[in-house]
């Protein structure tokens, strides 16, 4: 058995694509998986399986979701040691100036294909700050996330790849979990 960590996106955001996380959580039993905890209402759940291939992983979670609650939603699973090192790897972590609140981690679906990046990096704001690497885009948004322009879409649009964000305590918080 292996521990994943899986993150969908835009679920319980604004009244849109409600799903309690006991019945995520109910859900993911009857895929078979185990350990299930579910992590804030945002959609984080680590769970234990046997699959191996995190592609196939999603896809099953995928399907489901939208065969049981009738809607699609992206989901990226990690492993707990992709996760890990998308930790260990943020540039920002290391610059004691930087209030950790205001980090944030996108998680990518796939690699993206060559991209203009400073197509991106003209959108910053003052004091913002970003970093990409093959599976995450880390975010230092001082003035909140809220008012970024470097938000989900906008890396999704100009990536051409799956996305979704959580914020660096939620981040540390779901490794956590998956290590216990």
């Amino acid at each position: 058995m292996t521990t994943y960590i899986s993150i969908l996106r835009g679920i319980n955001v604004s009244g849109q694509k409600l799903i309690k996380m006991d019945a995520l959580k109910k859900m993911y039993e009857n895929l078979n998986f185990e350990n299930i905890q579910t992590y804030v209402q945002s959609g984080n759940v680590i769970f234990s399986s046997k699959e191996k291939e995190q592609k196939e992983l999603e896809k099953i979670i995928s399907l489901k979701i939208a065969t049981e609650f009738g809607f699609e939603v992206p989901v990226i699973v990690l492993n707990e040691k992709t996760l890990e090192t998308i930790i260990k790897n943020n540039p920002f972590t290391k610059d004691n100036l930087k209030d950790s609140s205001f980090l944030h981690v996108t998680f990518l679906a796939d690699n993206p294909i060559p991209f203009n990046k400073e197509s991106i990096i003209e959108k910053k704001q003052p004091n913002e700050e970003i970093d990409f690497t093959q599976n995450a885009v880390y975010l230092y948004c001082p003035n909140g996330y809220g008012k970024t322009k470097l938000n989900n879409n906008f890396l999704e649009n100009k990536l051409k790849v799956k996305a979704t964000t959580r914020n660096w305590r939620t981040t540390n918080e779901l490794l956590k979990l998956a290590t216990k």
